[in-house]
C-alpha cells in the first residue's frame, strides 16, 4: 500500500511540475509579446505581401512611423539597417536606384546623429486628409501627391515643416514614393 501512495505522490508532483512549467512558459511569452517596441513593430511589418499600405496616404503614414523611429526611439545598429530597409521598400525603384541601400543608410545615420546632437525630436507627424490627396498621370503612370507636416522640438522651441511627396503606382499596383521635397516657407514657433 505504501508503494501505491508513493507512486501517486510522485505522479502528482510530476504533473504539477509539468503544469507549472507550461504556465511559466506561457506567461513569459505573453510578457515578451507585450514588450515589443515601436521599432520592432515597424521592422516586423511585411511590406512584401498583403500588409503593404493600400493608399498613398497610408504609405506616407507608415513612412512617418519609420522617421519617428529614426529620430525618437532607441535601437541597435542592426535595427537601424532594418528600418532603412523598410523605408527603401516604400520607395519607387527609380528613387532606390538613385539612393543605393548602403548610401541611403549612411546618409540617414548621419542625419539622425546630427538630430540627436541638437536635442531634436519629432513631436508630431501628420498626413493630409484623404480628400486632399491629389491624383494625376505623369509619363503614363498613375501618381499621387501627398502632404505631410512635422512638428520638431529642440532646445529652442518648436519648428513646423511641411513635406510634399509624389508617389507612383508600380506594376504590382503598390504606391511607392517617387520623390519628396521640403515645402518652402518653414514656420518656426517658440514655446
Amino acid at each position: 500500500m505504501k508503494k501505491g501512495i508513493t507512486v501517486v505522490i510522485i505522479g502528482v508532483i510530476c504533473i504539477s511540475a509539468v503544469v507549472g512549467a507550461y504556465y511559466y512558459m506561457l506567461h513569459q511569452k505573453s510578457e515578451e509579446a507585450a514588450e515589443v517596441t515601436e521599432v520592432q513593430k515597424v521592422i516586423l511589418k511585411d511590406l512584401s505581401g498583403k500588409s503593404y499600405p493600400a493608399t498613398p496616404r497610408e504609405v506616407i503614414k507608415f513612412y512617418n512611423r519609420i522617421l519617428s523611429c529614426y529620430y525618437n526611439e532607441t535601437y541597435s545598429e542592426e535595427e537601424m539597417e532594418q528600418l532603412a530597409d523598410q523605408a527603401l521598400a516604400l520607395m519607387d525603384q527609380e528613387l532606390v536606384d538613385n539612393n543605393p541601400a548602403e548610401q541611403y543608410y549612411l546618409r540617414v545615420k548621419s542625419e539622425v546623429e546630427s538630430y540627436h546632437e541638437k536635442g531634436r525630436t519629432i513631436n508630431n507627424a501628420s498626413v493630409c486628409d484623404s480628400n486632399e490627396v491629389e491624383f494625376a498621370e505623369l509619363d503614363g503612370a498613375e501618381c499621387a501627391y501627398v502632404k505631410a507636416s512635422y512638428f520638431v522640438r529642440d532646445d529652442d522651441g518648436f519648428t513646423k515643416s511641411r513635406q510634399n511627396y509624389i508617389l507612383r503606382k508600380d506594376a504590382e499596383g503598390k504606391w511607392k514614393i517617387l520623390a519628396f521635397e521640403l515645402e518652402e516657407g518653414e514656420i518656426e514657433e517658440d514655446d
